[in-house]
Parts: C-alpha cells; structure tokens; sequence
C-alpha cells in the first residue's frame, strides 16, 4: 500500500541558456507550472499520507521565488542554465531540505512545464 499526494504551483519567468547551440540563447519568458509529487507507505497523524496544507505552501514558496523573475538572476540560476532540468532539480532539493519528508514520506518526481506543451521530469533514484 501506497499513497501519493501531489501538489503544484504556477509561474510567469523570464530566462535564457547561456550556452545554447554556440552561443547565448536570447532571454525569452514562458508560463510554468511545477508539480511535486511525495509518497508514502502509510497513513500518520489525522489518517493523511503528507499534508497537503504544508506540501503546498512549500511548493507555492519556491515558485514565488521565480515568479515575474529573470531567472537568470535568481541563484544557484546565476550560475548554471535555468533548463526546465535544472528548475526540477532546484525544487526537488528544496523539497528535500525543507523538512516536509517525515515519517517514511518520499520525494517520487518533481515535473517542470515551460508553457502547455513542454515537460521535464525528474525522478530521484
């Protein structure tokens, strides 16, 4: 038995590749959406797998950070390529750092949307 909660925010950004096909990729802004998903094998305090009042605030949080955002400007995005790869890594060691994983809850994936169509998603091993 299993049980998987899945929480998500949205975010208006701005941002470019700084090495992208030989050369700066020009600074462009998409609508995302980020989507993490935790799991756990049983049920804890008030018969809830996680919470999701705390798991979305969390999520919300690290979106805000970006929100109406250069990206490009926001660390660690200062110094690597804010890729859709990178902005699922960030949220997932955010997640991961924050203390929201307790009581056997686990990270599963994290998925990145740069606008409808395009998609990331990170699973941790």
């Amino acid at each position: 038995m299993s049980f998987t909660i899945r929480c998500h925010a949205t975010f208006e950004a701005a941002h470019h590749l700084r090495d992208y096909v030989g050369g700066p990729e020009p600074v462009h802004g998409h609508s995302w959406k980020v989507e993490v998903a935790l799991t756990t094998r049983s049920l804890g305090l008030y018969d809830l797998s996680v919470d999701f009042v705390p798991a979305e605030r969390l999520v919300k949080e690290l979106a805000a950070r970006l929100h109406d955002r250069d990206i490009n400007t926001v660390p660690p995005f200062d110094e690597k390529n804010p890729t859709a790869e990178n902005i699922a890594l960030f949220f997932a060691h955010e997640v991961e750092r924050s203390g929201l994983l307790k009581d056997g809850a686990r990270l599963v994936e994290v998925t990145v949307w740069e606008g409808p169509r395009n998609s990331v998603t990170y699973r941790p091993d």
